[in-house]
């Protein structure tokens, strides 16, 4: 996973009285002209990497640019699936499907912050100084508000045209309708919450939902009642022509004839032909205990 990064920009008063706003390759950023005798106005953007000089007083901020993630996972060392993945921005979600039985999901939504600079300058003005996501925590409430919140939503909603059989067994056509329809939902209800306009290019990865951990047993407690069945299938069937190969004997060699050929055949007994024509019968390695 790559995590999203975002900080204050290196803005620091010069000996010459100017600020300098100079974002990383992976940020953008966008001053404004905040000087002693003047309105806070914006000035302009400054594209990643790019070092921009302001005059004293101008402020700089810097936001991720190009695609982010958001990860919403489970510890794989925690049997249950409840706690979060280290380093994920959050833990697996819960969804309801429509027969219905309450799962939970781990997956990542990836997306991009608008990279026009006058959309950029909107969601400064009307979110990012709500949230200061221009800072590292800042930027973690943003998401649990504008990625999160409609993700939860986009799941449940989503996740009720579909039974939790088909989920959970990965029908790779019922998946990859399910993970569309999440993806349409959430731009849905991002664009209700008034953020559609600052974040675009979304996509929804969804791993195999996971039932109630009673649920899962009992699967598992089905596939090896299942199994179980199988073999002893197998069992009755292998029984079953071996009588028919004794009930073949019997009507060819009569009934001690038969006993006889099937001693001979297991090695309980020997049948020693002499040159003179004599028989000898003699008790075989499995029948004197070798």
């Amino acid at each position: 996973m790559k995590r999203t990064t975002a900080g204050m920009s290196l803005a620091a008063a010069l000996l010459t009285g100017c600020s300098i706003t100079i974002p990383e390759p992976d940020q953008k950023g966008i001053v404004y002209d905040a000087g002693l005798f003047s309105d806070t106005t914006f000035q302009n953007c400054v594209n990643p990497g790019v070092r921009d000089v302001s005059g004293p007083g101008d402020q700089g901020f810097v936001y991720p640019a190009g695609q982010r993630t958001f990860e919403f996972a489970a510890d794989p060392n925690d049997p249950d699936g409840a706690k979060t993945k280290p380093g994920a921005e959050s833990g697996p979600l819960s969804m309801w499907t429509k027969d219905p039985l309450e799962m939970r999901v781990s997956g990542v939504v990836t997306f991009s912050l608008t990279s026009d600079c006058k959309t950029l300058q909107r969601f400064h003005e009307q979110i990012g100084l709500k949230y200061e996501a221009y800072t590292d925590e800042g930027w973690t409430r943003l998401l649990s508000v504008y990625v999160s919140q409609p993700l939860d939503r986009a799941l449940d909603a989503a996740s009720k045209e579909f039974a939790w059989r088909d989920l959970t067994y990965v029908d790779p056509q019922a998946k990859q309708q399910w993970e569309t329809k999440v993806a349409e939902f959430m731009t849905q209800f991002l664009r209700e919450q008034g953020g559609a306009a600052y974040f675009e290019k979304f996509s929804v990865t969804l791993q195999q939902p996971q039932p109630p951990i009673k649920v899962r047993e009992a699967m598992a407690a089905v596939q090896q009642a299942e199994e179980e069945n199988t073999a002893q299938k197998a069992k009755n069937e292998k029984a079953r022509t071996e009588l028919e190969a004794i009930k073949a004997l019997k009507d060819v060699l009569g009934a001690q004839g038969a006993v006889m050929w099937q001693a001979i055949k297991d090695g309980r007994i020997q049948v020693i032909v002499s040159d003179s024509g004599n028989i000898n019968i003699t008790p075989g390695n499995k029948g004197n205990g070798n």
